[in-house]
């Protein structure tokens, strides 16, 4: 009984930190949020709202996270 009253807040803080670091990949890694990123980021940029600059860098950043996503897709696909 005592055992579970310690080891309970700790469980509790563990599973939350698995569902923040989940939230945070589908976040990070999720292709549909990752176009609609880019599309944003485009409309930003034909709008003048940013710089060309500004919009390289972010497209950039954008991009290598599509392609980690793409990368982590195909191997669930194969696994």
């Amino acid at each position: 009984m005592i055992h579970k009253l310690f080891t309970s807040p700790i469980n509790l803080v563990v599973k939350v930190g698995e569902k923040v670091q989940e939230e945070a990949e589908k976040e990070l890694y999720d292709l549909e949020q990752i176009q609609r990123k880019l599309v944003h980021l485009e409309m930003m940029y034909e709008l003048d709202e940013i710089s060309e600059e500004a919009y390289a860098k972010k497209e950039n950043e954008l991009m290598i996270r599509y392609e980690i996503a793409k990368k982590r897709e195909m191997d669930e696909w194969y696994e």
